[in-house]
């Protein structure tokens, strides 16, 4: 419980602005606590990494993320010359131990126990930003068509297809599967010699135009709502007597302090001495104008061997690509946008970029493909949550709440245990 003679200004201090943190600073609120919300950028502001998604809530990820395991693709991606994943050399030494790890994590039976551990949060993703969308009122950013995914080889959309309908059957899903004809029907601007082998209509998700819009109306209505908007660097963070504040900054001392700050928590954390396998993803983004006979595309379209997604957006239509390993200091390496732009526009008419230079962003991962979320082991009022991968605009309101019941002394709606940091320490 909060002791609110407690000489600090606020019960909370949430570090980190994006689609993580200000859906914990809005769920710690409605449970009446005094919050703080705390970042160098503007909440959804193109610095962050919650402005630069495929704006996808994915209810139906129900299998997380995994490093690919099979002998021919490990040998396509050594050569470094696939779409959806790229490597810098020079990477490679400083992330062997956690791709090690996330490689062994992601065999049959441990991913099992994550697809399992990340259920409940999944399930509950799209009803926690319906709540937030509707009291925000921003509903017109969300559409309700779900996404589909293109297959150009008949191979993989039969394999795919075999495998979605498992688990639409097993977890209560709804999938179309459309074949050559049926795809091109749904999505009429496809280009005829694309000679799509057919596509799978995930229909349960929900897609976002503007990500960043939707962050920074979350984080109005906190304000609206009372809450704090700090602009302070977060990681002049430290501990004194009565709790938490940011070094200089008399204005931020809290009870209490969430770490929600993405890609930029393993530094942090590891300043408090805590060292987690945190790894890092990078992705690409831009986006193209449609010539004013070209439709928008109706649905979001990911192609999952190449790696993009093609999403509407109202800067137009984006292209988002797969996962980029580099070194922290590496500037933006157009490469891999270059291939994803080469293979889309064989089936989708995209226009000229509208952006000079490619919008470049960081996916925090774990190896486990589980997030941290819950009490920092050594230290009292401190919290973690952070490392949701490629979902953090999926489960930003549903990790909110869940932390925010595990700190209010709720009985929270799923286990924490499997998100603790403990089973890295």
């Amino acid at each position: 419980m909060v002791d609110h003679a407690h000489p600090a200004r606020h019960d909370v201090l949430v570090l980190g602005a994006g689609i993580i943190g200000v859906s914990t600073a809005l769920h710690l609120q409605q449970r009446g606590l005094r919050v703080c919300l705390v970042d160098r950028e503007a909440p959804g502001s193109p610095a962050a990494a919650s402005y630069g998604n495929a704006g996808l809530i994915e209810r139906a990820s129900v299998v997380p993320y995994a490093f690919p395991r099979a002998p021919l693709a490990l040998i396509r991606y050594a050569l470094n010359r696939q779409p959806d994943v790229r490597y810098h050399l020079r990477a490679l030494p400083g992330a062997a131990r956690w791709l090690w790890t996330y490689w062994r994590q992601s065999a049959t039976a441990p991913l099992a126990a994550a697809a399992r551990d990340m259920l409940p949060l999944i399930e509950r993703s799209k009803i926690e930003h319906e709540a937030l969308v509707r009291a925000a009122g921003l509903g017109d950013l969300v559409r309700h068509r779900g996404w589909i995914d293109v297959y150009r080889d008949p191979r993989a959309f039969a394999a795919a297809s075999a495998e979605a309908t498992r688990l639409a059957r097993a977890h209560g899903l709804s999938v179309d599967v459309l074949d050559g004809a049926g795809l091109a029907e749904r999505e009429p601007a496809l280009l005829p010699r694309a000679r799509m082998a057919g596509g799978i209509h995930w229909l349960d998700p929900d897609t976002v135009t503007a990500p960043g819009m939707l962050v920074s109306g979350y984080a109005d209505l906190f304000r609206q709502r009372g809450g704090v908007l700090l602009r302070a660097d977060a990681r002049a963070l430290r501990e004194d007597e009565h709790g938490w504040l940011l070094e200089g900054v008399a204005e931020s001392a809290a009870s209490q302090a969430v770490v929600a700050l993405g890609a930029d928590a393993g530094a942090l954390c590891a300043s408090l001495g805590y060292r987690l396998p945190m790894g890092i993803k990078r992705g690409y983004h831009m986006h193209f104008r449609l010539s004013s006979d070209t439709p928008a595309p109706a649905h979001s379209m990911c192609d999952s061997q190449a790696g993009f997604v093609l999403a509407p957006m109202r800067q137009g239509v984006r292209l988002t690509t797969g996962v980029e390993f580099a070194p922290e200091d590496a500037p933006a390496d157009p490469t891999q946008l270059r291939r994803a732009e080469a293979i889309a526009r064989r089936f989708w008419p995209l226009g000229e970029p509208v952006e000079a230079e490619p919008w470049l962003g960081r996916r925090p991962c774990t190896p486990d493909m589980r997030p941290v979320i819950g009490a920092a082991p050594r230290h009292r009022g401190l919290w973690f949550n952070f490392g949701h991968a490629h979902h953090g605009l999926t489960l930003g309101p549903v990790s909110g709440r869940l932390l925010a019941e595990t700190m209010a002394g709720e009985t929270p709606f799923t286990d924490p245990a499997p998100y603790s940091a403990r089973r890295f320490l």
